[in-house]
Parts: C-alpha cells; sequence; structure tokens
C-alpha cells in the first residue's frame, strides 16, 4: 500500500515538474523585444553604416555584405531603406543592436521557421515608418543567396506596460486587448514570412506602442 502511495506521489511531482517547465517555456516563447530605449543616450546611435537605398543598388548593396557565409546579413527595400543585419547573442532573446543601419535578426522567430528582424526606433527602425503594403523586401544572405518578401500587412499595438517584454497590448485596428503570447503567436508563428519590428514613440515614451511589418514569399 504504501509502494503504491508513493508511486502515485512520484507520479504527482513529475507530473508538477514537467508542468513548471511548460509554462516556463511558454513564457519565454511569449517575450516580445521591447525596440525602444527609455533612456537613449546620444552615442547609442551615433555609429551607423553608409548604406543607403538612394545611393546604392540592391547589387552593390549585396557585395557590400557578402562574406561567403549562410547568415542573413542584410535586407533591401529598393528607394527605402538598405540595412545590416546582425544575429543575437546566444541566451539573449531580448537583445537589439542600438546601432544606427543595423537591424537584429529574431532567435525565437526563427524556432518557428520565420525571419524576425528588430530594429530600435531611435536607430534603423526609424526606416520602418517609410515601408508601405506592397514594398518588395530582399533579404540578403552572406552567401549571396537573395529572397524576396512582399509587405502584406502593417500592424500596430499599445504596450500596456511599455517597457515590458511580457505587456499585455491594444490593437489599435480593433481595441481588442490581447497578451504578449497572443501578438507574438500572430506576428511570428504560422506560414512562412517576415517580420519587422520596431517601437511605437508617443509624446515623452519612447516605447509606447510596437510597430509590426508582415512580409509573404514571393514565388
Amino acid at each position: 500500500m504504501a509502494l503504491k502511495i508513493n508511486q502515485t506521489i512520484n507520479k504527482i511531482i513529475l507530473a508538477a515538474i514537467i508542468l513548471v517547465g511548460f509554462l516556463q517555456y511558454a513564457q519565454v516563447q511569449a517575450n516580445i523585444p521591447v525596440t525602444a530605449d527609455p533612456f537613449p543616450t546620444t552615442g547609442s546611435a551615433a555609429t551607423s553604416t553608409t548604406t543607403k537605398s538612394s545611393i546604392m543598388s540592391l547589387t552593390d548593396f549585396t557585395e557590400g555584405v557578402k562574406d561567403g557565409k549562410a547568415v542573413l546579413r542584410g535586407v533591401y527595400i529598393p528607394d527605402v531603406m538598405a540595412l545590416r543585419i546582425v544575429q543575437q547573442p546566444k541566451g539573449q532573446a531580448g537583445y537589439v543592436s542600438a546601432i544606427k543601419g543595423v537591424v537584429t535578426q529574431f532567435r525565437m522567430a526563427s524556432d518557428y521557421g520565420n525571419i524576425g528582424l528588430l530594429a530600435h526606433n531611435f536607430a534603423a527602425g526609424a526606416e520602418f515608418s517609410k515601408i508601405s503594403i506592397g514594398n518588395l523586401v530582399n533579404v540578403i544572405s552572406g552567401d549571396g543567396t537573395i529572397k524576396v518578401y512582399k509587405v502584406t500587412k502593417i500592424a500596430q499595438y499599445q504596450a500596456l506596460q511599455p517597457n515590458s517584454t511580457n505587456s499585455n497590448f491594444l490593437d489599435l485596428a480593433t481595441n481588442e486587448k490581447l497578451s504578449a503570447g497572443s501578438v507574438f503567436k500572430a506576428m511570428y508563428s504560422g506560414k512562412t514570412h517576415l517580420t519587422l519590428q520596431t517601437c511605437i514613440a508617443l509624446g515623452n515614451e519612447s516605447s509606447w506602442g510596437r510597430l509590426f511589418i508582415i512580409a509573404e514569399p514571393v514565388e
């Protein structure tokens, strides 16, 4: 009898451990990086690349970012922007480069088979407001490979806790209140696509909201 009780207790403990692990994993997946600096300094955005779509062709930009590696190195929209891509350091899912002219590849989006590109709104993210539905987005790898996407959706949310990666959000199009997990799922999971994310500033709050731009592959 005592043996059966101990076995039951062990099963309950094991189930609890699995449940806690699952909840911790789910919470991590729900994080929406804050792409604005609540205390930006002049120095954080002072360094800039010289790549600008107005003075550089796609061919020239591609040559400039090529390094022979099959890793994302650049994103280019004709007459809109030409930005270099850097990857997040391992274990730093909230890291976003503060260098102007540089966007950061979001590791968690890659876990879902999609591309997420993050940028601070005081740096490269300032270029995102120039993007329109229908724009073609060229994503360039270091080996010279180019994949083309077409912008199909632009979404804006108010962050109810502006500087939190687990903030709840208000969809500015529908006025619907959503959790960080729901927004993450909508913006970064699902069929293959590219997502560009930055913060929306309002008044003195640099991270008041989040801007997401969705682009789907051009076949």
